[in-house]
């Protein structure tokens, strides 16, 4: 007699390929580890600071006119000097040992011009000890580092007749150099509060050394192949130093997780009886399963950051999806071919017992809690969109703006330039709007001075501006005629600066106007100031451009936010369409994806409680946050296009434990209470892993993003994975009833058949599952399912 074994799953058929093929998948990942780990020390040097640029926004435009029409310089520095003791700048002694240091920085080789303090009285600060000059460089911003070493050299000042002077110089090589130092950094910090916490968390799951090891192992080898990834990804795109930080988290924290869901079902499944063969394919038929819809689910959120104009945004994006994809990679080869080799061993060097409950127990710790909410579902669900909606309201007053060196380490070089600044000279005289003003004549000509006159005077005259730096206002003593006569005969002027300034800001037709903020350049009241000067018109055929610091955060942020509803759009429906097909209902997915925005509200109002509102910035370190005054631009777009799929994994493990034992039972209560208490122990210490990753990386950080990402990261991971998981979404589901499990028939027969992983399974191994009828289709549906752990 001949007996047929029924086809499984493809799912199925990968386990047991990756069962059979062992040895060779094992040697493949040991060679690429051997020959990947040589390579990634050389990582941080490819990759790249800024990219926040984009060519169509009307203050790049600006800034085109500048280096086109005025020949503005595209790279300036300054060098401060403090003096920490003896005489201040005015007395002879000091003036003379900075005037030294700042002729040895004009012989730099690069140098194109220097304005000391000498020739302008305004980089005297306000303290008569601290002072800067301004230097004018050939080379491009971001190719200078060696360069840079030398005006540091030239810039260093030691002692001399009891006076000391302090020298920073500070470029945008600097704040390159600071900020690529400081992150690197960070990653290292982190990651070595993350792995402890990591391994700690797996063995207290597990209670078993060598199952707690593989999620460990998983976890770094896709972190390293996702830094493979970026490695090889940085010689077509520019990557941003970001994107280091941003793969080590998502690697860390997906490698270990999805690690934990295969190792607690092929655990459970050898409880069950199973070889070690029927193990892995049942555990790949199901939790792989899962694990592969919801990285499907990550990759679209994280596909999103690639329809973004800016570079940082895009590189984040491909960071985000080599982590994604190497997590996926590691789950679906290296590992079950490890627990191929291990078999029953997975348990050796246990520290104590596994939980002996039966699958499907209603006992337990989560299965009391659902119990509870079963009981009083509605008042359970009114608290939590109470508690879930006013956490999210502080992000209705958020402030949105681009990164300055606030962001930085306060002892970096930039940061402490920045401090100084502030402290010693205006408010907004670092980062002043730079007006370009084109007339339809040579603007020297008389007439056209004066209406340039009459808008220098009119800008002087707004509250919101501080002081305006133009051809006509060089000196305060002279009148708009003698200004005629200036620049009718500019070599005639006695004032070296004055002549220079004057040929740097007027060429032909345009002028340069630096009009000084009177409060904080990224301040809410600049974006009004900038949307007036661009829609002024002094007189006919006039036109003003505006660039400058606070512009190009203002265009920046316009932009990003622009099209963010659509890719926002896009993101949601590619993941109901993805749960859809998953669950085989049209409620599920729109619940699971409504949950999610409440998680996402709530991490963005907690983001502006601690980095705009300072709520955590009076805590001792490590716990102190910084209070920034404004969260970064990119950071709730970077979060939600991140998150939203990360955050679902927890909910999408719950619903598939739950659709499994309610294929079994039909009973939809008792489906709730058996899920939750089945995935309850997985699910949690999976959670508590992308918190722990993404906690370290927050509070080891120095850099404020970076802080920033890992705070909205955990903070939602936590949410989710109790709030929502452990109330809304067992209330809800018994709220709904049978509704849950509702799929039209049109779309049944649209989607076809279930896969029949679970009768072919069944079959092959005598085992005989039964169940109702859902979607129309017979009980052999695919159960994407964690299982328990015992």
């Amino acid at each position: 007699m001949t007996t047929t074994t029924p086809d499984l799953s493809p799912f199925a058929r990968w386990g047991r390929a990756m069962d059979r093929h062992r040895r060779p998948v094992l040697w493949l990942w040991l060679a690429a580890m051997v020959l990947l780990l040589p390579l990634l020390p050389f990582l941080p040097s490819r990759l790249r600071t800024g990219g926040f640029d984009d060519s169509t926004l009307p203050s790049s435009q600006a800034q085109a006119s500048l280096r086109d029409d005025l020949e503005f310089p595209t790279n300036t520095a300054a060098v401060f000097f403090r003096i920490t003791s003896g005489q201040e700048y005015v007395e002879p002694g000091a003036r003379r040992l900075i005037g030294d240091a700042i002729a040895r920085v004009s012989a730099v080789s690069g140098v194109r011009q220097v304005i000391s303090p000498e020739l302008n009285s305004r980089q005297v600060g306000r303290s008569g000890r601290t002072v800067y000059a301004l230097v004018t460089l050939d080379t491009e911003a971001g190719s200078g580092g060696a360069q840079l070493v030398e005006l540091e050299r030239a810039s260093s000042v030691v002692q001399r007749d009891g006076i000391y002077v302090e020298a920073l110089v500070v470029s945008a090589d600097s704040f390159f150099r600071d900020l690529q130092d400081a992150t690197t950094n960070d990653l290292l910090r982190a990651e070595l509060v993350t792995l402890p916490i990591a391994a700690l968390t797996l063995l207290l799951v597990f209670g078993s050394v060598v199952a707690a090891s593989l999620p460990v192992i998983a976890g770094a080898a896709t972190t390293v192949l996702g830094l493979g990834g970026i490695l090889a990804l940085s010689f077509p795109v520019d990557m941003s130093v970001f994107a280091l930080n941003l793969s080590s988290m998502l690697a860390l924290g997906l490698g270990t997780d999805y690690a934990l869901f295969l190792v607690s079902r092929f655990r459970e499944e050898l409880d069950r009886g199973a070889t070690t063969s029927q193990a892995i394919e049942r555990a790949v038929a199901t939790a792989g399963r899962a694990v592969f819809f919801s990285a499907g689910m990550v990759l679209a959120g994280l596909a999103g950051l690639l329809s973004f104009r800016i570079a940082f945004l895009r590189s984040l994006g491909f960071a985000g999806l080599a982590a994604v994809a190497a997590a996926v990679l590691v789950s679906m080869t290296l590992l079950p071919a490890l627990l191929a080799v291990l078999g029953p061993r997975i348990d050796s060097w246990r520290v104590w017992g596994r939980d002996a409950n039966a699958d499907g127990a209603t006992n337990g710790f989560w299965a009391r809690v659902a119990g509870l909410v079963l009981k009083r579902p509605w008042p359970v669900l009114f608290v939590s969109l109470v508690v879930l909606l006013g956490a999210a309201v502080p992000f209705l007053s958020a402030r949105l703006s681009t990164p300055d060196a606030r962001i930085l380490p306060v002892d970096s070089v930039s940061r402490r330039a920045a401090n100084l600044m502030a402290e010693e000279f205006d408010a907004g005289g670092a980062a002043p709007l730079l007006v370009v003003a084109h007339a339809p004549g040579k603007i020297t000509e008389p007439g056209q001075l004066s209406v340039l006159t009459d808008l220098t005077r009119a800008l002087q005259d707004d509250p919101r501006v501080a002081r305006v730096d133009s051809l006509v206002s060089l000196d305060p003593r002279l009148t708009r005629a003698q200004y005629e006569l200036l620049f009718a005969r500019p070599e005639l002027s006695p004032d070296q600066w004055a002549r220079g300034l004057a040929n740097a800001i007027a060429r032909g037709n345009t002028t340069l106007l630096q009009v000084v903020p009177a409060r904080d350049p990224l301040g809410p009241e600049i974006a009004g100031l900038v949307d007036s000067l661009r829609l002024t018109v002094p007189a006919p055929g006039w036109r003003l451009e505006v660039a400058g610091v606070s512009a190009s955060a203002i265009d920046l942020t316009r932009s990003l936010y622009g099209g963010f509803p659509y890719v926002v759009a896009l993101i949601l429906a590619t993941t109901y369409g993805l749960l859809l097909l998953t669950f085989r209902s049209v409620l599920l997915p729109l619940k699971a994806v409504l949950m999610n925005l409440l998680s996402l509200g709530a991490s963005y109002g907690a983001l502006v409680a601690v980095f705009q509102m300072g709520l955590l910035s009076g805590l001792p370190a490590p716990f102190a946050f910084p209070q920034m005054g404004y969260v970064e631009a990119t950071l709730p777009i970077l979060l939600f296009c991140t998150l939203f799929g990360l955050s679902m994994d927890y909910e999408v493990f719950l619903l598939s434990r739950i659709r499994e034992e309610f294929l079994s039972t039909g009973d939809n209560s008792r489906s709730v209470t058996v899920g939750l208490q089945a995935s309850g122990r997985v699910i949690t210490g999976a959670a508590a892993i992308v918190v722990a990753v993404a906690g370290s990386f927050s509070l080891a950080a120095d850099v404020v993003q970076i802080k920033a990402l890992g705070l909205g990261i955990a903070l939602a991971v936590l949410v989710d994975a109790t709030l929502v998981r452990g109330l809304l979404v067992p209330a809800t589901l018994h709220l709904f009833g049978a509704w849950n499990w509702w799929l039209p028939s049109w779309l049944v027969r649209v989607f076809g058949p279930s896969t029949g992983v679970h009768s072919g399974f069944a079959a092959v191994h005598g085992q005989v599952t039964e169940g109702p009828h859902v979607d129309g289709d017979a009980t052999d549906q695919v159960p994407l399912s964690t299982g328990s752990i015992r």
